[in-house]
């Protein structure tokens, strides 16, 4: 297989497009099971697109929408594989990435049954969160953890 299967800005596109269709899923108040597995797939899509064509922040993101989905799918084994993942790849990221990572660990976690290590999670999310320059950044993680099962 070669590595240049489709120009790197349609790669990006793609990713992009993908992420976006996996919210507009997720905004859904009823989905029906085909669209619970379009999520995934879009998802799984979405974040293999961005491995090949965009650096560790757009990877950990992606392993953040994956997480994302399956908690919200309550499927607490591959959402905690994917925060995993995410905390891995925002080491060295924005704080912004770091503290999305933190959301979806929490999120995981109380998807899983466990609180305690839940709210830790929330908590360092939160500290960082609240470091945040941008207005708009920290009120999306403050919205995200405000919505936290916990």
């Amino acid at each position: 297989m070669t590595d240049a299967l489709m120009d790197p800005l349609e790669e990006r596109r793609i990713a992009s497009e993908l992420f976006n269709h996996v919210w507009s899923l997720l905004d859904l108040v009823d989905r029906t099971p085909a669209q619970d597995e379009a999520m995934i797939h879009a998802a799984h899509a979405s974040r293999w697109h961005w491995g090949r064509v965009g650096g560790p922040e757009q990877m950990a993101v992606g392993e953040w929408q994956c997480s994302r989905v399956y908690a919200v799918l309550g499927r607490p084994e591959p959402a905690l594989h994917h925060a995993r993942r995410c905390l891995e790849l925002s080491a060295d990221a924005d704080p912004f990435v770091q503290a999305s990572a933190h959301e979806a660990m929490a999120r995981a976690l109380a998807i899983a049954g466990d609180v305690d290590a839940a709210k830790v999670e929330r908590n360092i999310a939160y500290a960082i969160a609240v470091d945040l320059e941008d207005d708009d950044d920290r009120g999306v993680i403050e919205g995200d953890l405000g919505t936290l099962p916990i």
